[in-house]
């Protein structure tokens, strides 16, 4: 499996010299402003990640916050599962992606009424957030996703270990977190 085929999309809130130089080594990447508090520490942290995201012509997108999506000029915006506000289409400038966190069907159903064109199902793998009978797993993530015309992006627990195993699915990317934070340079 080549990696450059999947889109990759990864979760910051911050932004230092390592994660910038661990970025970089990635072909086909988008990033994902996980930043909900207003702090003016917060606040530093969204401008570096924006002005890091342009300089290196890196698409980038905002979680639930339609408004930073319009005023930093962002690809899109990500709406995770507990987000239930409808975007008007209309304030949209072309090709603007609009993600939806989801774990089920019925929250499936809910991010298709606010015209989501891609879906991160999660959990697929491990990780601490979720307990081990939370887990979807690769049987279970092609069930749930089987019908869905959609395109699908894979999330949660993805590690160097069992990207390899996204082949199984037919996710077109994936999404992270601790690839970028505990790869070392």
């Amino acid at each position: 499996m080549n990696e450059i085929f999947y889109k990759q999309y990864v979760f910051l809130e911050y932004i230092n010299d390592l994660i910038k130089e661990n970025l970089k080594k990635f072909k086909n990447l988008s990033i994902i402003i996980n930043i909900d508090k207003k702090d003016e520490e917060k606040i530093k942290n969204e401008c570096s990640i924006v002005r890091f995201a342009k300089k290196n012509k890196i698409p980038f997108i905002f979680k639930n916050s339609f408004q930073k999506s319009i005023k930093y000029n962002a690809n899109g915006i990500f709406i995770n599962s507990t987000n239930k506000k409808i975007i008007k289409p209309i304030l949209l400038k072309k090709n603007f992606w609009i993600i939806g966190g989801v774990h089920n069907q019925m929250e499936y159903s809910k991010k298709i009424d606010q015209k989501c064109n891609m879906i991160m199902l999660s959990p697929l793998f491990y990780n601490a957030k979720y307990s081990k009978n939370k887990i979807l797993g690769i049987n279970k993530f092609n069930l749930i996703s089987l019908r869905w015309n959609i395109k699908i992006i894979a999330l949660g627990g993805l590690a160097k270990h069992n990207i390899i195993k996204l082949q199984y699915t037919k996710c077109i990317g994936y999404g992270f977190k601790s690839l970028i934070e505990n790869n070392k340079k």
